[in-house]
Order: C-alpha cells, then structure tokens, then sequence
C-alpha cells in the first residue's frame, strides 16, 4: 500500500510554459508587484569545472547577461533547478535551443528571485559559523542563551531549560578552542534532545484536545520542510522548531495533528487548525520567513 506523505507547505504547480511545460524545483513566494519590475545583474560566472554532461551557454534578459548550464537528457518536459554552480536547464533532445530560451524568458522572474535566494542562504550560512564558538549565542525556545566551553563530561543547562532566559547558558562538554563543527555537533545533540522531550509534550497536549492517536512520530533533519503527516499517522517534526518561541512549535505541532483528520489543505483544513489553534495565522506568517537550512541564524 502507498503512504501518502503530506508536507506542512504544498507547493503550487507553477503555470506551464508555451512549448512544453516547465517544471521548476521549488514554487517562488509572491512578492509586491513593484519588486517584479526590478531589475539586477544576473550572474555570469562560468563554473571551474561543469558537471558530467552540461554545457555552458548564456542569454540576454532586459539587458542582462545570464549563465546557465544545459544538459540534454530524455525526458519529455524543461526542468529547471538552481544549484551551488548555478542555473541549470535540463532538456528533452529534441527541444531546440531557441525553444530552451523562450522558457528560460517565461520563467525570468522566478530564476531571478530563486538565485537571489540561493545567494542569500549561502550567506546566512556563512555568517551562522560565528555563533559556533565560546561567548556565541544561539537560539532556543526562542530565547538567544550563551555557549560556554568548560571541558566538562556532559553538556549542562545553567537556567530552566523548560523556561529560557538571554541570561542562560548552555555548558558543552569541549575544550576552550574546540573548533566550529565540534561546537555545533554538541550543542545539536543537546537541542534534539531537548526537542525530543519538548515535542513529545506538545503532541500529547494536542492529540487530547483533538481526539485522535497516532501510529508513531520521530524527530526530522529535513533541510525544506518543517513537519509532515503521513496516511498511515505518522508525524514528523523537524528538530530545529527547537530554536523558535513555543508559540510557532505549537503551530506546527497543531498543524500535523490537523492532517490526521484532513490530508490536504483547502478550507475545511484552515477552519478545524483554527479550532485546534485560534493564533495559527501569526505563527504560520513568522515561519514563512525562516527555512530550516538556514537556522538557527535568526
């Protein structure tokens, strides 16, 4: 038998292109209108070394150069995804290069803001590695409480875990000049830890209030989605909720227990999480600015 697993954010099918369809990785979030008639240089950078089977190829767009790589393969639609090397464009064989431009125009806007995302994630990324150290600090619960390196054996929590303040310290069990990935590899250890005992509350509060049981839940490290709830009952959170204010883990724990009734998200969805969850709207607009890839910079 098929599970169907549903994800807490259902992307969109974006429109179909002329000739043929285009199926980016990702749907693109709405923005203003007045941000779609910017404009901004496109990069360009050719890769020191391409992929097996793409080619290098650039186009002109409102008068600017991009680059992209093109790789031609068997399928029967233009795919379109955005990678650390860049833009990449994969086409049936039989697609002319002509027809792979006029695509590429079709989706202009959404390759712009998808690589200006990209962008950003990998500087976010880069600055997150400043926290990693003595005297950083990190989110949890919503609260920013301080990392101390004192060699101990087990990492400890100076405060009430269950109530954090900006004034608690969380104690790992490192030397003084641990580097980066060792501070980040204990003091994750210690918040999934902390996530498992945390969500399994929430869970247990939300389940009672809406009547229902499940199969099972685990704890996720999914880099796009923040939980799922699958048609056999099974629940998924994803440990990094462990860096928010319990008012948007609530949200998301009151979200999946939701699909246990409901698996889609049209409008009888809305109404029963908003039984379950009356503030759910500020909660879900909060997330929506956070991708789990990127925490816990924020």
């Amino acid at each position: 038998m098929t599970t169907r697993q549903l994800e807490l954010f259902e992307l969109a099918p974006s429109p179909g292109g002329r000739t043929p369809a285009l199926h980016p990785a990702h749907s693109a979030a709405p923005r203003p209108d007045s941000d779609r008639n910017t404009t901004a240089d496109w990069p360009i950078a050719r890769p020191r070394h391409l992929p097996p089977g793409t080619k290098w190829r650039e186009i002109e767009l409102g008068g600017h150069t991009l680059g992209y790589m093109l790789r031609r393969s068997r399928r029967k639609t233009i795919g379109l995804s955005i990678h650390d090397e860049g833009l990449c464009i994969q086409a049936p064989n039989w697609i002319t290069i002509s027809q792979v431009e006029q695509a590429i125009q079709e989706k202009a806007i959404w390759i712009r803001r998808k690589l200006e995302d990209h962008a950003e994630n990998l500087r976010l990324l880069a600055l997150q590695e400043g926290q990693w150290r003595a005297g950083g600090r990190i989110p949890y619960l919503g609260v920013r409480i301080g990392l101390r390196l004192d060699g101990a054996q087990d990492a400890g929590y100076i405060g009430d875990a269950s109530q954090p303040a900006p004034a608690d310290t969380l104690s790992l069990p490192l030397p003084g000049d641990a580097d980066a990935e060792r501070i980040r590899d204990s003091a994750g250890a210690w918040l999934q830890q902390r996530a498992r005992t945390d969500f399994a509350q929430r869970l247990d509060r939300y389940l009672s209030l809406a009547g229902c049981t499940i199969a099972g839940w685990r704890l996720s490290s999914a880099r796009g989605r923040w939980g799922s709830c699958s048609s056999a009952r099974r629940i998924m959170l994803n440990w990094r909720l462990i860096h928010f204010a319990p008012s948007i883990i609530d949200y998301v724990v009151a979200h999946e227990v939701t699909h246990l009734r409901i698996m889609n998200h049209g409008p009888e969805f809305w109404r029963e999480l908003e039984q379950l969850y009356p503030d759910f709207k500020c909660a879900r607009d909060a997330l929506r600015r956070h991708r789990p890839a990127t925490l816990p910079l924020i």
